[in-house]
């Protein structure tokens, strides 16, 4: 994925006078809102002249203001896409360049696979050492209960690795469907709990709440997020960003896949042969009441 306007302008802070330093900060810190004031406004709020923010959108390598307002705009439909939106472009890329007859398999299967596998490998290079550690030194923690929620389909996801996790530490739970049951988990929330969210693209606001609420009251947040950010990783404590590249009009949930296996064995490794107690266990105890 390309860098965002946020990550460009960052990267040319260096480049910038320093009058034209104050109106990127002001773009920044307002991001992206910020960025559709007008040019008197902005030139206000930085404390300097309208040629100037003119001239700061030039060395940021835009024709003019509108254009780096147009290239904003861009980045946020490709943030807050969905289907049908991706869908309707790839049609339309598809009728471009279609070689292949109406109703055949136009992409092969080995190409599928080499985007799967490049999409998996950015991911492993791209998500932090630092952030990866710290998310198994919170999983792994005994002392501190988990809980787990996701969204239309990434609650695969939460329940995926919620499932491992409760095979070998105690105190796992995943967010409750029934509103009563739901109210009753979140005014639960407390300081040494660590709340695990997966939010991807269209982004729930109830993910972005249970965040603010989890930090609130004192928790850990550990967000699963794609290269768009999730408003919930504003209150993260772990942001893990996957890759969700894909060859059809759904995005790809493999590379966040394949780091929650990670993570799990991760884990476990932590948590050593008091886990591994806790597998046993759990094993006897289903056998014995006919559950395996």
């Amino acid at each position: 994925m390309s860098p965002t306007l946020a990550d460009e302008i960052r990267g040319r802070l260096g480049e910038l006078s320093p009058a034209e330093r104050k109106v990127a900060r002001v773009l920044l810190a307002g991001y992206p809102a910020a960025v559709f004031e007008t040019v008197a406004t902005i030139a206000e709020r930085a404390g300097v002249s309208a040629p100037t923010v003119l001239r700061c959108a030039s060395r940021l390598g835009f024709k003019g203001f509108p254009d780096l307002q147009a290239a904003l705009r861009s980045e946020l439909d490709a943030r807050n896409a969905s289907p049908i939106t991706l869908y309707t472009a790839t049609e339309e890329s598809e009728r471009q360049t279609a070689t292949a007859p109406p109703g055949s398999a136009a992409i092969p299967l080995g190409e599928r696979s080499a985007l799967v596998q490049q999409a998996v490998s950015q991911t492993f290079d791209e998500v932090a050492q630092h952030e990866f550690e710290e998310a198994v030194s919170l999983l792994g923690d005994p002392r501190r209960r988990v809980h787990l929620a996701g969204g239309r389909f990434t609650h695969l996801l939460a329940e995926y690795l919620g499932l491992h996790l409760m095979q070998f530490r105690d105190q796992v739970s995943l967010l409750p469907h029934k509103d009563v049951e739901r109210t009753s988990f979140l005014t639960q929330l407390a300081r040494r709990d660590v709340t695990v969210l997966f939010d991807y693209r269209r982004y729930e606001a109830d993910k972005t709440l249970i965040a603010e609420l989890a930090r609130e009251r004192g928790g850990k947040v550990i967000v699963f997020t794609d290269p768009w950010l999730s408003p919930a990783a504003a209150h993260a404590d772990v942001v893990l960003i996957t890759q969700v590249s894909s060859d059809s009009p759904y995005d790809s949930l493999t590379p966040a896949l394949a780091i929650v296996e990670s993570l799990v064995a991760a884990v476990l490794d932590r948590i050593g042969g008091v886990g591994h107690e806790r597998m046993k266990e759990a094993e006897r105890t289903a056998r014995r009441t006919g559950l395996l």
